[in-house]
């Protein structure tokens, strides 16, 4: 083995320069203070590795980014941890970096002649924060995708070339796959090469300067060396990195992941990263027309002051001024993350938003790891065909004018409009139709009461013919409802149907009876016409409702006695798929994990 070694050092020297890397001597020894330069090199080297091995199971394309990272966080083994290390990571690099900022400030570190390597690690805290806002886009969810439109918003009033910077990083006039393969190329090629390139020079101008010793250090402690003092101090403050990140992936289980990006729905809760969220909470103090005030000029000023401080620390009280700006800075950052987070937490609409978003990721999350799994049209897909998801909205914008569901809209609000027709939660359940037959219900908003149906034979019928029935006829009435019921076929009431299907038998015999006599009005199967009154053949299945908001006004419906009902499929107010993602969800038809169908 030594000769090996002999011949590799004869070609290549590695002898003298591992002797001149771990050898160099540090006057005052070792210190834990020193620890952070190497802290913050083991974090990038660690988001490097990761970073390479989720690139080879990530889609860059705006179809398949969201799925790629699915596949990632649910079923690629280790995925999950992974994809925790690299994004808590990349938190833990920006907080070095600060770290390692006021260190060096603290020190002296910058000043002559490190002039050039303070200003190297300036733009190397830059290209970090630009590998965080390239990086918060790829996942392609809906938190990523409406964070960083805000992002480059803010670039796109940039004086004079602001058009032009925002058209080139996303691609064009509109956010989609250009803008994603863009951002990927900046967070895996462009930035990288340019950190690593920043790295060597900053590591080759520490070495040739020397470690800054603070005031009077030298003289009070011996000198030490990089290897094993230094070395040591550097490990062990590596491994409490590396814990502190493994403990945060662990604790909240990983990386989160929203729904995916949907341009067509805007994102109340889009918020940046909190190490940007400062800038977003600057920015509100800054009227319309002044944002390039709050977002460029000012900062830029700050910048620039922060790069001259090596020159400014050439006067005699210039490093305290110097101190005195970074420690004001940083408590400035501070002071406005925390109101940020305090007006957020104050905010209803975004901790609404912030609620239905988290509603959305579980329920696509759940959607995807369906039998089917994620169709060839991607995740988003899942949700725009799922009714759970789809119904309440559709029902918000083009049914809750009218009719309520659960006294609300389908979304949770209070319409400024007065329910004037029946409330549809339940629609078709048995309790749906005893409250329908109930003299002292029939007639209120609940059914019929703010409709011209409240004068009609069905509301007469209930309150005056159901009303005089005796116990033997309720019993019968019973088992009416529970025949009338079962034509739904809902799937929260298949197990009761199928339990009661004699009593469901005897009452599809009963709705002829002479005290009831349904087929009076209604026809139900052979040998009946309806009289202007709905079909109770099938009444409230699936095809049944999907017919009758396509046209209320055909024959199996209310035809000429239709009360303002829109013909929502007739009018094209409805595609054929809103319909039925309407009728399901007020059915209570979709896909659940557990396979357990909800009561209606």
């Amino acid at each position: 083995m030594s000769k090996i070694l002999d011949w590799l050092d004869d070609r290549t020297g590695y002898r003298a320069l591992v002797h001149g890397a771990l050898y160099e001597r540090i006057p005052g020894g070792a210190r834990w203070r020193y620890v952070w330069g190497s802290t913050l090199s083991f974090a990038i080297f660690v988001q490097f590795v990761t970073g390479v091995v989720l690139w080879a199971a990530y889609s860059a394309n705006a179809q398949g980014a969201w799925e790629s990272v699915y596949f990632i966080q649910n079923q690629m083994v280790g995925g999950w941890i992974l994809r925790g290390i690299h994004h808590f990571m990349a938190q833990a690099t920006i907080v070095l970096l600060v770290l390692h900022l006021m260190q060096v400030m603290i020190d002296g570190a910058y000043r002559a002649p490190r002039e050039v390597n303070f200003w190297f690690g300036l733009l190397l805290l830059f290209l970090v924060l630009g590998l965080s806002l390239t990086g918060y886009l790829l996942p392609w969810d809906q938190k990523g995708y409406w964070a960083t439109k805000v992002a480059t918003s803010i670039a796109s009033i940039t004086p004079v070339i602001g058009p032009s910077l925002q058209q080139l990083l996303i691609g064009g006039a509109e956010y989609g796959h250009l803008t994603l393969t863009r951002f990927f190329a900046l967070h895996a090629g462009v930035l990288p090469a340019a950190v690593v390139l920043l790295i060597v020079g900053h590591v080759y101008l520490f070495r040739r300067h020397g470690v800054t010793v603070p005031e009077g250090a030298a003289e009070a402690r011996p000198e030490g060396n990089f290897w094993p003092d230094q070395i040591l101090k550097d490990g062990v403050a590596c491994l409490i990195v590396m814990a502190t990140v493994l403990g945060l992936v662990l604790w909240t289980g990983g990386a989160h992941l929203g729904a995916p990006a949907d341009p067509t729905e805007p994102y109340s809760a889009a918020r940046p990263e909190w190490y940007f969220l400062f800038l977003f909470q600057w920015l509100k103090y800054f009227p319309s027309g002044w944002e390039v005030v709050g977002a460029h000029m000012l900062p830029g000023a700050v910048v620039g002051l922060i790069a001259a401080m090596p020159i400014i620390g050439r006067w005699r009280l210039g490093h305290r001024f110097n101190v005195g700006v970074m420690v004001a800075l940083i408590a400035g950052v501070g002071m406005l993350t925390w109101i940020a987070r305090a007006d957020d937490a104050r905010d209803q609409t975004f901790l609404e938003a912030k609620q239905e978003a988290e509603v959305l990721a579980e329920r696509v999350a759940e959607l995807a790891a369906s039998p089917s799994g994620i169709p060839p049209e991607g995740g988003l897909a899942l949700l725009r065909s799922d009714p759970l998801t789809q119904g309440p909205k559709i029902f918000e914008a083009q049914c809750s004018s009218c009719h309520r569901f659960n006294g609300h809209d389908g979304l949770g609000g209070t319409p400024a409009d007065d329910a004037s027709a029946s409330d549809l939660a339940g629609y078709g359940s048995r309790e749906w139709l005893s409250g329908l037959l109930d003299a002292d219900r029939v007639a209120t908003d609940e059914y019929f009461g703010a409709t011209e149906h409240a004068r009609g034979r069905m509301v007469r019928f209930v309150q005056r013919g159901l009303t005089q029935l005796d116990e033997d006829g309720r019993a019968d009435l019973e088992k009416v409802i529970l025949a009338v019921s079962a034509q739904a076929e809902l799937p929260g009431q298949a197990a009761m149907d199928a339990a009661d299907a004699g009593q469901i038998e005897e009452g599809r015999a009963l709705i002829a009876s002479e005290a009831i006599n349904c087929v009076r009005c209604h026809a139900f199967e052979e040998g009946s016409e309806s009289d202007d009154a709905p079909v109770l053949t099938g009444w409230a299945s699936r095809a049944w409702m999907i017919g009758m908001v396509h046209d209320p006004t055909q024959e199996p419906y209310y035809r000429d006695d239709n009360d303002r009902m829109p013909s929502f499929g007739v009018e094209g107010i409805l595609s054929p798929m809103e319909i039925e993602l309407v009728v399901d969800w007020l059915r209570g038809d979709w896909y659940r994990a557990d396979g357990s169908p909800e009561a209606p």
